[in-house]
């Protein structure tokens, strides 16, 4: 596709999302939106690390729950602003990501992949039983929505903010370009398709694998933060390990390696278990189903396959 189509599409996607609102009739569909958007974040991070580099992290939504509990922590404990919280929730992500990042990166493929997941069990664990800090499984409440205490734009109003969420979103999409786009992303390009010979002529890849672990998890950080502040209430059990499969997937199945799988991927994840509701008990066999079918039938996901699809079109034409 031609750089000129591309930006037409882009811009053509980005006022879908704009109007989006104005489409939507139920409001329910507003909330699974603004829940999509905040999935968007978190998977354009798991992209960096798994789609770009080639390492798939099995703690996405771990690092999620440790942005979500650092700002509602910071906020109701130290009297922090929302703003402030927000923004140091993905630094306080990154810290995390540091320590767990060096050791984890000394392994490669299905073993980095168990090691991350077993991180992500740690972090649940953690959230669970700590109640001194945490509430445990009763979770946290009160979380405030920004603005609230200024009160010149309403927060609480579902609609400003999805907007406030969208920004977000495409900000984060937009740096996800950038750092794709640039000498690093073209490094870790490298590293995914031969690590070997990346070593061999005198690159440290550990620094950049460690870069995306790290980058991929304010990401996360940064949606969680989101999140809590959307939903005002927060407990461990959205942050296990099914919610890091549910990043995975949202890659996988939008399109791993690109730019617009993520948003595709993360929007089919959270919208089609709710369109299977009618299945009832079955709900989740059938959903499991569909994306084990989607992942056999288009190993490119749903960007690639158009785009082999767009392809053959403009050879016939």
């Amino acid at each position: 596709m031609k750089p000129g189509l591309k930006l037409l599409v882009a811009g053509a996607a980005l006022a879908f999302f704009v109007a989006l609102p104005q489409l939507i009739t139920v409001k329910y569909y507003l909330h699974l939106s603004v829940l999509a958007l905040v999935w968007v974040i978190a998977a354009q991070g798991q992209n960096l690390i798994q789609g770009y580099t080639g390492y798939v992290s099995i703690v996405q939504a771990g690092f999620m729950g440790i942005g979500a509990y650092s700002t509602a922590l910071m906020g109701l404990h130290f009297d922090l602003p929302v703003w402030l919280t927000i923004l140091l929730a993905p630094c306080v992500t990154a810290i995390f990501a540091l320590a767990t990042g060096y050791p984890s990166l000394r392994v490669k493929g299905h073993y980095f992949a168990i090691v991350t997941l077993a991180f992500n069990m740690v972090i649940f664990i953690v959230l669970m039983n700590f109640h001194q800090l945490t509430q445990g499984e009763a979770g946290i409440t009160g979380i405030p929505k920004p603005g609230s205490r200024d009160g010149w734009i309403n927060f609480r109003d579902r609609e400003v903010y999805y907007y406030f969420v969208l920004i977000v979103a495409v900000a984060m999409t937009a740096l996800a370009w950038l750092i794709v786009r640039s000498r690093v992303g073209q490094t870790l390009m490298s590293i995914r398709q031969n690590e070997d010979l990346v070593g061999a002529i005198g690159i440290a890849a550990w620094k950049y694998k460690l870069f995306a672990f790290v980058v991929s998890a304010m990401f996360a950080g940064l949606a969680g933060a989101l999140y809590a502040h959307y939903q005002s209430f927060i407990n461990p059990e959205i942050f296990g390990v099914a919610q890091s499969l549910d990043a995975i997937l949202a890659v996988i199945v939008g399109g791993s390696g690109t730019i617009a799988g993520p948003v595709i991927g993360a929007f089919v994840v959270v919208f089609l278990p709710e369109y299977l509701r009618f299945a009832d008990s079955f709900r989740l066999i059938l959903y499991g189903l569909l994306l084990v079918l989607a992942t056999i039938f288009m190993p490119r996901g749903i960007v690639g396959t158009l785009a082999v699809v767009w392809s053959k079109l403009e050879r016939r034409g």
